[in-house]
């Protein structure tokens, strides 16, 4: 398979794996951008910090100290389906991901970038 570099507004995404079962991309975001307010209906992923530092934000979790996640080099994190997210990059940061094939499942809340609606 040939990688795909997909360009968006905070840094790129990096395809490396697509099948009818899963997906594998890179994401990296440059210090001081974040991803949309978001959920996917259908897309579950986990979520590996390879390098950098990220906040990630859960505005509808019950307890305050769950709506903002620190993601450290080393740490990961599985995103359900249904459940609101943010990432906030506090220094340059590449993330692996691995989900469900689910690409244009993307429900937009709120974006620096003015892709919402």
């Amino acid at each position: 398979m040939t990688t795909r570099r997909i360009d968006k507004p905070w840094g790129y995404e990096l395809v490396w794996a697509e099948s009818d079962l899963y997906i594998g991309k890179v994401l990296f975001l440059r210090a001081g951008t974040r991803s949309s307010l978001q959920m996917h209906r259908q897309k579950d992923e986990t979520m590996f910090l390879s390098k950098g530092r990220v906040m990630l934000e859960f505005p509808d979790s019950p307890g305050p100290g769950d709506r903002q996640v620190e993601l450290k080099e080393g740490s990961s994190i599985r995103i359900h389906p249904g459940t609101r997210h943010r990432i906030n990059a506090v220094t340059d940061s590449y993330l692996y991901e691995v989900s469900t094939p689910h690409m244009d499942d993307v429900v937009r809340f709120e974006d620096d970038y003015g892709r919402t609606g």
